[in-house]
């Protein structure tokens, strides 16, 4: 073959790789790799036929600057342990907005019938929260230690149960929206049926401040990131449910990998939440300010990381672009 021949049959190509090269932020690791082999494929056909001519000097410039974007996304991704945190799991968030509302909302409106059930029957606290632990409450009200459930347990041990408990608990709120987001709905009205009931069964008792300032010193994360595995477990099912332009089989892939993702970003916030549950929470004699203090920190990093920052984040990549 000419080398005019070998031009005119791939000069197209070669320049929609040199133009992709001009924005190599917005190139898949994937399809860097695909352009580079392609590129140098062409180069040593071209250095064999051509030696001399200037097609391998202009094939020779852009292998080397694929070859150094190719490079540097290796390099990249020693640091992707922080920036999975800085900045994927946050712009994950944004699309995630409208599940995470559902999620909050399913939540709110079962904590509440749970709380108006046990106000109007004793009975139902313990069809939910079972016999022995209601028991078990009540023989601390009476001891003068309502709370002293978070003190029976050694330290240690209590943080690696709680902290397993609570991962395992948020990945079936997840992986439940493959039912059509109906078991991560179930799953997310329980929860909130046993917290209304738990927190009703104080009032009752005239200490729901307390059980309030105790329980939330963890709950605020804990709570708050179920809720959030929960918006997940609703994305994954919704991507199965309305597949928009894809083929209901890659919008199910596609919302899984996100779920499951957001899923992985909030192991931080339950290893924190169960430090708190075996370390500090035991204390619940020291003063209310501490505990506001914890419980106010908790619920705006909440709200700032997976609310706020996000946007930030989105509005400082437009305006670099």
């Amino acid at each position: 073959m000419r080398e005019a021949a070998f031009v005119k049959q791939n000069v197209d190509r070669w320049q929609t790789y040199e133009k992709m090269l001009l924005n190599p932020g917005g190139i898949s690791p994937e399809k860097k790799a695909e352009i580079f082999i392609q590129l140098t494929d062409d180069l040593s056909f071209a250095r064999t036929q051509y030696p001399q001519g200037e097609t391998v000097q202009y094939l020779n410039h852009l292998s080397s600057k694929i070859h150094a974007q190719v490079y540097k996304n290796k390099k990249e991704e020693a640091g992707r342990f922080i920036t999975f945190w800085t900045k994927e799991v946050p712009l994950l968030c944004i699309k995630l907005q409208k599940p995470f509302f559902y999620s909050i909302l399913i939540f709110v409106i079962s904590t509440t019938i749970g709380a108006l059930s046990t106000l109007n029957d004793d009975s139902f606290v313990r069809l939910i929260m079972g016999d022995a632990y209601v028991n078990m409450t009540l023989e601390n009200i009476k001891s003068g230690n309502p709370t002293g459930v978070y003190a029976n347990q050694s330290q240690l041990n209590m943080f690696f149960m709680i902290t397993f408990n609570n991962v395992r608990v948020s990945f079936f709120a997840f992986a439940a929206g493959i039912l059509l987001s109906m078991g991560t709905g179930y799953l997310l009205f329980r929860n909130g049926i046993m917290l209304g009931s738990f927190f009703a069964m104080f009032f009752q008792h005239n200490l729901l401040n307390d059980a309030i300032l105790v329980v939330m010193l963890h709950g605020t994360l804990e709570i708050s990131a179920i809720i959030l595995a929960g918006g997940a477990g609703l994305h994954m099912g919704n991507s199965i449910l309305f597949p928009g332009t894809f083929s209901r089989m890659e919008s199910f892939k596609r919302g899984a990998k996100e779920g499951l993702k957001l899923v992985m970003g909030l192991m931080p916030v339950f290893i924190v939440a169960g430090f708190i549950e075996s370390f500090i929470t035991r204390y619940s004699n020291m003063p209310d300010l501490f505990k506001v203090i914890i419980i106010v920190a908790s619920l705006a990093f909440i709200i700032f990381y997976f609310f706020i920052y996000p946007f930030r984040i989105k509005q400082l990549a437009h305006a670099q672009n």
